[in-house]
């Protein structure tokens, strides 16, 4: 239950009590017979509300709506040697990592990355329900296989994230936990502000104070650029026409950024990517439920902008986005700050990471009929004003430059890699994917 929920139940203007005066009431006597009876009532009544309500109780713990602040048990010796395994260190000059959304689709192939090269790596995720839990679930068993330890917890809790610096000096920080979604934001903004402003402002506050402070490495969005018409798109090009809620939470988060490697020295990146895409991907995006609706026949919605306008992405392969953010942590320089204060120049930058070939989301559907070998019935719709827009084309110059940054996949190869992987876990329609 959220806090708002909580909040709807209170009177806007509480009213005044009135004290009963009716004659009963003066000539009840209270006997100190009754008194006691009417402590030990109250004892016991503050002790049963207690327990009902107490973040501890096992109803707490099973109902994962209640889980945006409290989450479930940490702390204790064992939780903090369990910790301290997933962070070691496994070869010369490898990084300890705290991954934010660890269980996310980026997250949890940017983990497995980190560990295979010896990296240590910790995981922190809040297994929210924007989509199916199970995946989530299905993507922490990889990385617990791995070794990389997944703790369940929100990033706006502040007492867990001070406490994974007091048992790990964490060398970096991939700060890719996020709501995302653009119509999603129609149905609930809050968790927009939530999650990516008031979860990174959280996360910022306890790096800066960390000691050693961390460099720091985050996920922004192609979505920033918004109605901008000028392509391909470039980091130096005008980011203030967000044409969603997402877009604008997401670009409120580089002016934090900013803020912070400003004020407090902290080493920050931003990563603003294009469109991912690749076996064990979201559920909400389009070429994954284009997927699962036709192998169950049924239609799907082919969106094209006014006047018969093509509507296209630039889809970016997760193995490319991987080598983007392994390289922006390489490349990363320390953090100036020491006890919350700036003591030099921090380094801050932002990159785009996309494929730089946007395809036509017609042509997503046609590689995709030719590979399950099924006709998709499709359905032809303007593009809503929802925060969709038409097009995305990333100029990957920069990253190219600075991070060695080059993509390799092209969509016909990674949506066969995708499609094997979605045969293999969901089966041929069979299991359901939500």
């Amino acid at each position: 239950m959220s806090m708002s929920s909580h909040l709807d139940d209170t009177p806007s203007t509480p009213g005044k009590f009135k004290i009963d005066k009716s004659p009963y009431l003066h000539r009840t006597r209270l006997t100190y017979a009754s008194f006691t009876k009417l402590g030990i009532f109250f004892f016991l009544a503050a002790i049963l509300v207690f327990f009902l309500h107490s973040p501890s109780s096992s109803s707490l713990r099973s109902d994962p709506t209640r889980r945006s602040l409290r989450t479930s048990d940490w702390g204790g010796l064992a939780w903090e040697k369990q910790l301290r395994t997933s962070a070691k260190i496994r070869r010369t000059g490898g990084f300890s990592v705290l991954v934010t959304g660890a269980a996310g689709f980026v997250g949890t192939h940017v983990s497995l990355a980190l560990k295979r090269r010896g990296d240590g790596v910790v995981g922190v995720d809040n297994f929210n329900s924007y989509y199916d839990p199970t995946l989530k679930r299905a993507r922490q068993e990889l990385l617990e296989k791995a070794g990389v330890f997944v703790v369940e917890g929100d990033i706006n809790d502040s007492a867990l994230l001070r406490k994974f610096f007091e048992v790990v000096a964490f060398s970096h920080v991939m700060h890719l936990a996020a709501q995302a979604g653009v119509r999603y934001a129609m149905e609930n903004p809050g968790s927009y502000v939530h999650s990516n402003i008031a979860g990174f402002v959280n996360l910022l506050e306890v790096c800066k104070d960390a000691n050693p402070q961390p460099a720091i490495v985050w996920a922004s969005s192609s979505s920033v650029y918004g109605l901008n018409k000028k392509v391909p798109f470039s980091e130096s090009d005008r980011t203030d026409q967000p044409a969603s809620l997402y877009a604008a939470t997401k670009k409120a988060g580089e002016e934090i950024a900013h803020t912070y490697n400003h004020i407090y020295g902290l080493s920050l990146t931003g990563l603003r990517f294009f469109t991912v895409y690749g076996p064990w991907g979201r559920p909400d995006m389009a070429y994954f439920f284009f997927t699962k609706d036709i192998l169950k026949g049924k239609q799907i919605p082919i969106f094209e902008a006014p006047n018969h306008g093509t509507v296209a992405r630039d889809f970016t392969y997760i193995d490319d986005i991987v080598k983007g953010c392994v390289s922006s942590l390489d490349t990363s320089e320390k953090s100036t700050g020491s006890g919350g204060r700036k003591r030099g120049p921090a380094q801050l930058r932002v990159f785009n990471l996309g494929n730089t070939s946007p395809v036509p989301v017609r042509d997503l559907v046609g590689i995709l009929e030719r590979l399950l070998k099924l006709k998709a019935n499709k359905k032809v719709l303007t593009l809503p004003r929802n925060g969709d827009v038409q097009f995305t084309h990333a100029n990957i110059s920069f990253a190219q430059r600075e991070l060695g940054y080059k993509p390799t996949t092209d969509l016909q190869t990674g949506l066969k890699k995708f499609v094997k992987w979605y045969l293999s876990y969901y089966g041929s329609g069979k299991k359901s994917s939500v």
